[in-house]
């Protein structure tokens, strides 16, 4: 009961400050990211100090086989350019076009009479996400400059890092007249369950995280979810790929991060390739430490070599029915072979998450039919996979990927978090009335005449 009382709070705070956030000029939202980043910076040694805490203790767990490499590699903010990363994201998104207020479709009705569809925010988020302590900035930086408020929920194993991150936050927005609860954070999963059922309070839920947690919450709650379970992708071999870009696209789209989930779970090889570009590829992704689990055809091709790669004992195993279906989230890749495109489209639809998949080939038409046979938020040619992601696609950073069929779609950026609303205004000096038009003796006909414009004249 306590937990309830306390996420309706939450809940309801999140409401009233995204409220009164909306007669604010954008001016201070991007001000605000400014602040955060500033505080952000000023806090790297300590927040860098928990992150390594929380690396310290998921070892433990790592070592104990409770929780995976794949988890542990994601929480680590201090690998490579993640800390710049991650500020970048916060400047990029501030430098980003205001996405509210744009006008999408301006008719004037009637002499003096205007109607104006115009984007705004869409609420109250509520995201839950796991392990990667920088979501909890990318997602705030996207709320804020989108007008949206947020309640952020992420894995035990980064609270450390997260507890810090919102700390910073909240000092940059101490620093403006946005609410101090416009972004907030929640720690216990007894507050996701309670708050999943205020949709009198809470507008949209993003779950980041694995195919278990997004189900849970699908299926836990009335409010809308906006996201994906699971990131199954494919690259697929056509017959007339180049096998430098073969070799370079599909090693990229495995090994880049591989427990990401635009890497690169299946590849599809062209039947006509086994002998040729197949071995190649084989060739380099075992010498990228990858493992293949592979149908009979692909391993035979192997096996049949004068030469056998090396690691192909260690490292090439049959695969099973099931094994097209698992999202690795390793250096794991299963193969299969078919015989044309048409097939491999058809494997892709039936077995994919409908996330990313890519063809590598030099046939314009083939890369046509496939961008739009295959049912993906991302259909790409000759690029690798890892390429689906909200800062490679220009949007600053991401609040996640979507894999729905409404509304947002792919990585979700500033656009995917506005909706609109109707605006109308009659000058008249009496206003206007419905009654006043229809068909018949006296009636007014609508005028339904285009205004040009991209902002809302008053």
């Amino acid at each position: 009961m306590g937990s309830d009382i306390a996420a309706e709070e939450i809940a309801k705070a999140a409401k009233v400050a995204f409220e009164e956030s909306q007669l604010l000029p954008a001016t201070v939202r991007i001000d605000a990211l400014a602040k955060i980043k500033q505080q952000l910076q000023a806090n790297k040694a300590e927040i860098l100090a928990a992150n390594k805490q929380d690396m310290e203790a998921a070892q433990v767990e790592v070592d104990a086989g409770r929780v995976s490499n794949a988890l542990m590699k994601r929480l680590d903010l201090g690998k490579g350019d993640k800390w710049d990363a991650m500020l970048k994201g916060v400047q990029d998104v501030a430098d980003l076009p205001d996405p509210t207020g744009v006008v999408s479709y301006a008719s004037q009705l009637d002499d003096d009479l205007e109607l104006y569809r115009v984007s705004c925010p869409i609420g109250v988020l509520l995201v839950i996400f796991e392990a990667r302590p920088e979501v909890v900035v990318n997602i705030a930086a996207l709320a804020i400059k989108s007008g949206n408020a947020a309640i952020l929920k992420g894995g035990k194993e980064s609270n450390h890092t997260i507890h810090l991150l919102a700390k910073a936050i909240s000092q940059g927005l101490a620093q403006t007249p946005l609410p101090s609860t416009y972004v907030q954070t929640i720690q216990t999963r007894a507050e996701v369950s309670a708050l999943l059922d205020l949709d009198r309070y809470i507008d949209l839920v993003i779950p980041r995280g694995g195919n278990s947690l997004v189900k849970a919450i699908q299926n836990n709650t009335r409010i809308p979810v906006m996201g994906h379970a699971d990131g199954l992708c494919h690259v697929y071999l056509d017959e007339s790929a180049d096998h430098q870009k073969a070799v370079r696209v599909v090693v990229d789209s495995k090994t880049d991060y591989p427990s990401a989930c635009n890497a690169a779970e299946t590849l599809i090889v062209h039947t006509s390739l086994l002998n040729t570009v197949w071995q190649e590829v084989a060739r380099a992704l075992l010498a990228a430490d990858v493992h293949l689990l592979c149908d009979s055809h692909t391993l035979s091709a192997l096996a049949s070599l004068p030469n056998v790669p090396e690691r192909f004992s260690s490292h090439v195993h049959s695969s099973t029915e099931s094994s097209y279906s698992i999202e690795h989230l390793d250096l794991t890749i299963s193969v299969i072979a078919l015989p044309s495109l048409h097939s491999a489209i058809q494997f892709i639809n039936s077995h994919s998450s409908h996330h990313t998949d890519s063809i590598i080939t030099e046939c314009e038409r083939a890369a046509s039919v496939f961008c739009r046979g295959v049912d993906s938020a991302g259909t790409f040619v000759n690029a690798s996979t890892r390429f689906a992601d909200g800062f490679r696609y220009g949007f600053g950073t991401e609040v996640g990927i979507s894999t729905g069929r409404i509304h947002a779609r792919g990585p979700v950026g500033l656009e995917g978090l506005v909706i609109y609303k109707y605006i109308m205004r009659s000058k008249a000096e009496r206003g206007h009335i419905v009654g006043e038009f229809g068909v018949g003796e006296g009636k007014k006909n609508f005028k339904h005449a285009t205004i040009a414009t991209t902002t809302v004249p008053f």
